[in-house]
């Protein structure tokens, strides 16, 4: 499960041209529900992505190195895998030279485990996919795979825990979904696990923490989840967790503003971040999850244009986001964040 991108340099909200900014601000949902002078964190602008701007690609972190793979630009779909060094802030493309390729597609999910790159499900423009393809970074290989069993679907979500990948929910044929799935590639099987507590749904963002896979957001029947939970593989259980929403009569939620679709998810310095992403629209504020307390708490907003079905990965314990689009507005900025940093406005 694993979205893309534009150059934007230093574009944001408030320079882009009055046409786009105009309807940019418009559809922005609580783009700032609080002054980000009053808020912590920094993003830091980087190089632009050197693939073709995307959104709705898959992002992969392994190794010391981040990928992003497939996704759509406005008018095709891709299966393009480029890899990022953080150190040198460089991209360079590893299946050039591949003879054998996926189809391409968006809407994917995508994990790592045992060095490889895992590509699954999907949209390709006409249907909904349930392949599972592997690419190898050090020989730029793809391989296919055991078909997800779960059944075709697109919006899923993904993670990767001890080398096993873990792909479920999503939209299958019309129904939106509940159930989880593990993937073992030293034997190429999967294996039915429990499904997700509370709702089915689609378009959530997953980030891992402690050995648990967490899932959060999403939306179904048209209404953005507010449900919150992970899963333990050692138990094969859910844990349902505060809502995320003001969904109490405590004043811990009283300005949670937290449930969208299509956003992005990392974990870093043991917290987990949920960003950017809509409610119908695009977004750009950004929450900061503590499983010590189980609680939420705003950070300075994503610096970029607001937007959806961007992607996050982390390196070395640094988080990045980037691709993703604002309606037919599609970009390929790459942002740094800086949890713990005060903010700096244009740095």
């Amino acid at each position: 499960m694993i979205l893309k991108n534009l150059p934007v340099h230093n574009w944001s909200v408030r320079t882009l041209r009055l046409g786009i900014a105009l309807s940019v601000f418009l559809s922005c949902y609580s783009c700032n529900s609080s002054d980000d002078e009053d808020l912590i964190g920094n993003w830091v602008q980087l190089g632009s992505f050197s693939g073709v701007k995307r959104a709705d690609a898959v992002a992969v972190s392994m190794d010391n190195k981040a990928y992003i793979a497939t996704g759509y630009d406005g008018e095709d779909r891709l299966n393009d895998v480029w890899e990022y060094d953080a150190s040198r802030d460089t991209w360079i493309r590893l299946d050039e030279g591949a003879t054998v390729r996926p189809p391409a597609r968006n809407d994917a999910v995508g994990f790592g485990a045992n060095g490889k790159i895992y590509i699954a499900t999907g949209y390709d423009g006409t249907y909904e996919l349930d392949d599972l393809w592997e690419f190898d970074p050090a020989s730029g290989v793809w391989t296919q795979k055991a078909d997800f069993p779960g059944g075709v679907r697109r919006g899923a979500v993904a993670f990767s825990i001890n080398n096993k990948g873990y792909v479920g929910t999503g939209l299958s044929n019309k129904n939106y979904m509940k159930d989880f799935w593990e993937y073992d590639p030293t034997t190429d099987t999967w294996t039915k696990k429990a499904d997700i507590s509370g709702p089915k749904r689609r378009d959530a963002a997953a980030f891992v923490l402690d050995g648990k896979g967490y899932v959060v957001s999403g939306t179904d029947n048209g209404q953005q989840k507010e449900e919150f939970s992970y899963y333990d593989p050692s138990t094969d259980t859910w844990t349902p967790l505060r809502k995320i929403s003001n969904a109490t009569d405590e004043t811990f939620d009283d300005d949670y503003d937290i449930t969208r679709d299509r956003a992005v998810a990392f974990a870093v310095g043991g917290k987990g971040y949920l960003a950017t992403g809509g409610r119908n629209t695009t977004g750009s504020t950004v929450w900061e999850y503590n499983p010590a307390t189980d609680l939420w708490i705003e950070k300075t907003s994503y610096e970029g244009s607001s937007r959806i079905e961007a992607v996050a990965f982390v390196v070395n314990d640094v988080a990045f986001v980037a691709t993703g689009r604002s309606s037919s507005y599609y970009f390929d900025d790459v942002w740094r964040f800086e949890p713990t940093s005060e903010y700096e406005d244009q740095d």
